[in-house]
């Protein structure tokens, strides 16, 4: 049976991934792999989500994917506490903006930007 899980984003930067995960959104780092030098795995805590980055090299040599970073097939969730502070932050700190923060029709405060490879990473809180 299945006992956790994780997201695992692909990237060609493993460096400027990992700047914006743990640098601008502040996630804590949990496990990496090598523990020396560059690493070509790393995880880190949302809360009780866990994200993973990996490189597109690991993913060839370990798994023999040919991974695609950054298509729009999926994004990533973080909630906070107050989206239109946390995209200010986000933005100021060079993340490329894809839609300001709105309300939507669930009670919701919304925002999207992209990470370093272009994937999709949604910011959202309750009103």
């Amino acid at each position: 049976m299945i006992t956790s899980g994780l997201v695992n984003v692909f990237t060609r930067d493993i460096d400027a991934a990992l700047a914006f995960y743990q640098g601008v959104l502040g996630l804590p780092e949990t496990f990496r792999t090598p523990t020396e030098g560059t690493p070509d795995h790393v995880e880190m805590s949302a809360g009780g989500f866990v994200v993973a980055i990996s490189t597109v090299e690991a993913a060839r040599r370990v798994h023999g994917l040919d991974a695609e970073p950054g298509s729009p097939t999926m994004e990533l969730v973080f909630w906070t506490d107050d989206v239109d502070a946390a995209y200010d932050a986000v933005v100021a700190a060079g993340v490329p903006a894809v839609t300001a923060p709105h309300d939507t029709g669930n009670g919701n405060r919304n925002a999207v930007v992209r990470d370093p490879d272009g994937t999709l990473v949604e910011l959202v809180a309750k009103r």
